[in-house]
C-alpha cells in the first residue's frame, strides 16, 4: 500500500465536497500538479554496498523527532473523522514524529495538550486584530506548545473552485446535491455527519462564546483575514513568543531573508499546498536557492506534494533539515481514522528507509545535492513551474 492507495479508499469513503476540499486547490490547479511534477522529475543517485544500518532520526529546535518529517498544520480535520486532530496527534505521538496543531483546528489546543503527551508546535493565522494573535499565543505558551508556525500566504482566500462549486466554504451548506452525496456515503454520513460531534473552530470559541453556532465561527474565520499585516507585525510577534518561530509560505529568497531580519527561527518553503496562488512555482524548485541564501542556524522546512518517503529524501538533498506533511496522513484519516494515519506515517517511514539504503545514506544530515542525478537540468525544467 502507498499514499496514493490511501487517497482513493478516502475518495471513496467521503462525499464529494468534502473530498475536494482535501484534495482541491485554487483556480487551475497549475501549482497543484506542479508540486508533485517537480518531485517525479529529481533523480536519485543509487549507490551500492553504503551501508545498511540506517537512522532517520533528526533533530530540530533541540528536539529529537524519530524521522525527519512532521504533521504540518491542516484545519477542519474532523470534517473527515470524529476528532481527526486527536486521532493525528496520537498518531504522530507513537511514531516519534513532531506535530502542528492549526488555528483552524477542530480541536481546542488545550485539549490536545491535556491528551497527547507529545512535541507539539502551533500554526498561527495572522487574522483579526493584535489582540486575537496575542491571545492564542499567550494560550499555546500556557499549553506548551514549543514552536510557533506564522501562516502568511493566506492573507486572503485562494480561489478554490472545487469549493466554489459546491458552496462549501468552511462549513458544508446543505443542497439536493449536498444531501444525495451524502446519503451515498453512508459511513462518514454516520460517523460525521450524524454521529453527534459536527466539527467546530474550537479554538475560536473563546473570540465568540460557546454559543456561537458553527456558521458564526465559520463567518468569523472569513471576516478576519488581514490583507495589510506587515513584517512590522511579524517582528510585534517576535516579541510576544518566546520559543522558535517560523514563518510559513515563503517562496522568494528575498522573503526568507526579510523573514530572518525579522527575527524568524525557521522558514517553510510552502505555497499552500497549492490552495493559493495559481502559478506559483513547486516548493521544491525553489528549495536549492532558497538554501542557498540561509545562513548558518535557520531551520529550513518544506511542504508541497510530499507522497513518498523518497519524496523526503529528495527535499533534504536539496538542502532542507525536513518537510511538513499536509494531506498525505489526511488521506489516511479520511480513509481509515487513527489506524489509517498510523499506516499513512508507516508507509512514508518505510519508504524513506528504503531509499536511503539504495543511495547509501545512513542518515538525513549526510544528504546533499551529490544524491541527486542531473539536479540542475531538471530544476530548471518547465515541468517545475
Amino acid at each position: 500500500m502507498n499514499i496514493d492507495d490511501l487517497r482513493r479508499l478516502a475518495r471513496a469513503r467521503l462525499p464529494r465536497v468534502v473530498f475536494d476540499y482535501l484534495d482541491g486547490g485554487a483556480e487551475d490547479e497549475t501549482t497543484l500538479r506542479a508540486n508533485r511534477q517537480a518531485l517525479d522529475d529529481l533523480r536519485l543517485t543509487p549507490r551500492l554496498l553504503g551501508g545498511g544500518h540506517v537512522d532517520l532520526s533528526t533533530e530540530i529546535f533541540g528536539q529529537r523527532y524519530a524521522a525527519p518529517f512532521l504533521i504540518g498544520p491542516t484545519g477542519l480535520n474532523g470534517i473527515y473523522w470524529p476528532d481527526g486532530d486527536l486521532h493525528i496527534a496520537a498518531a504522530a505521538a507513537e511514531a516519534g514524529i513532531g506535530f502542528t496543531l492549526s488555528t483552524a483546528s477542530n480541536t481546542s489546543m488545550e485539549t490536545i495538550a491535556e491528551r497527547v503527551a507529545a512535541p507539539r508546535w502551533f500554526q498561527l493565522y495572522p487574522w483579526g486584530k493584535p489582540d486575537f494573535s496575542q491571545a492564542l499565543i499567550e494560550r499555546a505558551e500556557v499549553a506548551g506548545y514549543s514552536a510557533l508556525i506564522l501562516t502568511l500566504d493566506s492573507l486572503v482566500g485562494g480561489k478554490r473552485e472545487r469549493d466554489l462549486r459546491h458552496g462549501f466554504s468552511h462549513e458544508i451548506r446543505m443542497s439536493a446535491q449536498v444531501v444525495l452525496d451524502g446519503l451515498l456515503h453512508p459511513r462518514w454520513l454516520a460517523s460525521v455527519w450524524l454521529g453527534g460531534k459536527r466539527p467546530r473552530f474550537e479554538n475560536l470559541e473563546r473570540f465568540l462564546g460557546k454559543g456561537a453556532s458553527n456558521a458564526e465561527l465559520a463567518d468569523f474565520t472569513r471576516s478576519q483575514r488581514n490583507p495589510q499585516f506587515s513584517w512590522d507585525d511579524v517582528r510585534r510577534i517576535r516579541k510576544q513568543w518566546s520559543g522558535p518561530l517560523l514563518i510559513k509560505g515563503i517562496i522568494c529568497p528575498e522573503d526568507a531573508r526579510l523573514a530572518r531580519q525579522a527575527g524568524a527561527d525557521g522558514i517553510v518553503v510552502s505555497n499552500h499546498g497549492g490552495r493559493q496562488l495559481d502559478g506559483a512555482p513547486a516548493t521544491v524548485s525553489v528549495l536549492e536557492r532558497i538554501a542557498d541564501q540561509l545562513e548558518d542556524g535557520a531551520t529550513l522546512l518544506l511542504d508541497g506534494g510530499i507522497r513518498r518517503g523518497s519524496d523526503v529524501v529528495k527535499a533534504m538533498a536539496l538542502g532542507a533539515h525536513g518537510v511538513l506533511l499536509g494531506r498525505a496522513p489526511l488521506y489516511g484519516l479520511a480513509a481509515g481514522g487513527r489506524e489509517g494515519v498510523d499506516r499513512a506515517l508507516a508507509i512514508l517511514a518505510d519508504e524513506m528507509e528504503r531509499t536511503m539504503i539504495l543511495i547509501g545514506c545512513e542518515r538525513p544530515r549526510e544528504l546533499g545535492r551529490q544524491h541527486l542525478a542531473g539536479v540542475e537540468r531538471a530544476l530548471s525544467g518547465k515541468a517545475l513551474g
